[in-house]
């Protein structure tokens, strides 16, 4: 596969677009929580105020996804999402306007957020639903590494792009900012062209109960989201809450030392987005998992010898890994699931991972208290790998493979 071909996804006009206005949103997404982070601590300086108000965000998006999933079926997915940016550069820049003014207080930025976490719940639903109806099949693979390299591209310049002016002109400017990405993001939304969206005279609880049968008939989607419950909330345990403790408390990595070995995570899967653009997975989730597996070893690491240098390149290779199961993962719903149920499927993927993180943070938070953290990061490494692992005795977990004539378009691509 040439340099050209492994960029076809963007040849298409409407995926390019689509690139274009997701990237946008991206860049607003990743700068938001250092923007919103600061802007709470300027009206109130208590952490308690800021878990507060991410706690509140998060609870409306819980629930509201699965409502999020249906409407996203039953509507033009791009009609979903432009009316969902929209309320967001609405909120975001009414809470911009609020820090900037002076007028802020904690329960009317804790109302904001809310709503912006329920609008939330709209948008990641429809995304992730319309990639499918952009690209051709063969093309779903690399379209979704594409959408990778954006979000973690986004994900190291936006913090960067927040803090500056947070530091400079304020936090309510840097929110000014982040909605302003919302608006751009329309605007290009709008240069989609779809056909019209099946009309649905089906009532909403049937819809859910349409869309669960869709996740739960399929084995390796339910075992895959049920090990991600785990996953998940071990992953935000250990690595989110015990990584910062350990290495604050560490002279070996520190709050420097820490930073880069989370840049090296996010480098790592970046530079895998590039390979999956060139290549394909005939067993999506066979490698997924066993990528998945990898970041057992920063995780256990992070125990039993907490220094810059050797996390750093562990680091790396776990970031690569998770790129290959989110890219894998991507492609083996959008492949396998249909069409008009791809966002209610996706709905019940996420509420499982969304539920699970907090409950993670909270356990890890108490067991870093009650025993030895490093000892609980090291068993919680192996444990990580046993599960991760675990997934691949289901056989059509090991054995899902890519849709026939999609693999045999693919293998005629590759030189």
């Amino acid at each position: 596969m040439n340099i050209t071909t492994s960029w076809e996804a963007l040849q298409d006009k409407r995926f390019r677009w689509f690139f274009v206005a997701r990237s946008t949103s991206l860049v607003g997404t990743s700068m938001a929580p250092i923007a919103l982070a600061f802007a709470v601590l300027h009206v109130d300086k208590k952490a308690s105020a800021l878990a507060m108000v991410m706690t509140g965000r998060t609870i409306a998006l819980v629930v509201f996804l699965l409502i999020g999933g249906v409407i996203s079926d039953r509507m033009p997915r791009r009609l979903v999402i432009q009316m969902s940016h929209g309320l967001t550069a609405l909120t975001q820049g009414f809470v911009a306007w609020l820090i900037i003014s002076g007028q802020a207080t904690i329960p009317m930025i804790l109302v904001i957020e809310c709503i912006n976490g329920a609008v939330s719940a709209f948008t990641m639903p429809s995304m992730q639903g319309l990639v499918s109806q952009l690209v051709e099949p063969r093309l779903l693979q690399q379209a979704n590494a594409l959408m990778s390299f954006s979000r973690y591209g986004t994900q190291l310049l936006g913090p960067v792009i927040a803090g500056i002016v947070v530091a400079g002109p304020g936090a309510g400017w840097a929110l000014a900012v982040d909605s302003a990405t919302y608006v751009i993001a329309i605007v290009a939304l709008a240069r989609i062209a779809l056909p019209a969206a099946v009309r649905r005279t089906s009532s909403m609880v049937a819809d859910l109960r349409e869309g669960w049968h869709e996740f739960a008939s399929r084995t390796w989607l339910w075992v895959i989201v049920v090990a991600f419950g785990a996953l998940n909330a071990m992953q935000m345990g250990a690595w989110g809450v015990l990584g910062p403790y350990i290495a604050k408390t560490n002279p070996d990595l520190g709050v420097r030392g820490w930073s880069l070995v989370v840049s090296a995570q996010a480098a790592g899967a970046v530079l895998t987005t590039f390979v999956l653009m060139r290549t394909h997975l005939r067993r999506p989730l066979r490698s997924g998992m066993i990528g998945v597996a990898l970041m057992a070893a920063p995780i256990f690491v992070l125990g039993v010898q907490p220094a810059t240098l050797v996390l750093v390149p562990i680091a790396l290779v776990a970031g690569m890994g998770m790129e290959v199961f989110g890219t894998g993962w991507s492609v083996a719903m959008m492949e396998n699931v249909p069409e008009h149920a791809q966002s209610r499927v996706w709905s019940y993927d996420m509420l499982g991972s969304f539920i699970a993180m907090p409950v993670g943070a909270t356990v890890f938070g108490w067991l870093a208290a009650a025993a030895d953290p490093r000892t609980v990061l090291a068993v919680t490494g192996v444990a990580y790998l046993v599960i991760a692992l675990g997934t691949l005795l289901v056989p059509s977990v090991r054995n899902l493979g890519r849709v026939s004539s999609i693999a045999a378009k693919e293998d005629s691509l590759v030189e």
